[in-house]
């Protein structure tokens, strides 16, 4: 069963598991609303998280919140995105990293490219290195990451353009593995209704990767 993290009658918080798809999946099959409606909690996406990412997730209850939400996921300097990714290597100790991004739809893949061009949109997002480990598959790094544009698979294609993909994330050059080293740790936002401040934490399980660091205490 899901884990919520917190409801009320325009949205609902809720910790996405890995594995599962974040929207409706064509022929009905499993999918996190699909299990939230079986619970009794029908919803709205407004925004999604790639299939092997878990974490938190918000999802509008009713179609006027979903349209407010819609709205707000796209000021992302109001709604808040911050992710714990594990990279392979060393980062700088804090950064901002800034690309042009063409997303590939028939490979679902994306590119860092060098010109403007019908496709390709700016993405940026900031981070803070909070730890490395040195282990016999490689060193390792937890960064937290704040995103500030909302392209697919940016925080993957980012690190991995400058050789520190993800852990478990092959589709950019890491290492296998069986769970991808990205967790959706925070979101804040202003309430759909009333514009009262909202924030939801999400810890990711105490497995490989993310057990082999000290996780943010908030």
């Amino acid at each position: 069963m899901p884990r919520i993290l917190y409801q009320d009658d325009h949205l609902l918080l809720v910790e996405k598991p890995v594995g599962l798809s974040s929207q409706e999946v064509d022929g009905g099959g499993d999918s996190l609303p699909h299990r939230l409606s079986e619970q009794g909690l029908p919803v709205l996406p407004v925004h999604r998280l790639d299939t092997p990412t878990g974490g938190v997730m918000v999802y509008a209850r009713t179609k006027a919140a979903a349209a407010k939400l819609s709205a707000l996921v796209g000021e992302h300097e109001v709604f808040a995105k911050e992710y714990l990714a594990v990279v392979q290597g060393i980062p700088e100790p804090e950064g901002e990293l800034t690309d042009l991004l063409y997303h590939d739809v028939r490979k679902n893949k994306s590119f860092p490219v060098k010109r403007e061009r019908k496709g390709v949109r700016l993405a940026r997002l900031t981070y803070t290195c909070l730890s490395t480990v040195a282990l016999a598959e490689g060193t390792f790094s937890l960064v937290r990451v704040r995103l500030h544009t909302g392209r697919t698979h940016q925080i993957r294609v980012q690190f991995a353009s400058r050789q520190m993909p993800l852990y478990g994330d092959t589709r950019y050059g890491g290492i296998k593995a069986p769970t991808l080293g990205l967790w959706s740790y925070r979101l804040t936002f202003p309430h759909p209704v009333g514009g009262k401040p909202v924030c939801a934490l999400s810890y990711p399980p105490a497995t490989p990767p993310f057990v082999w660091f000290n996780l943010p205490n908030e």
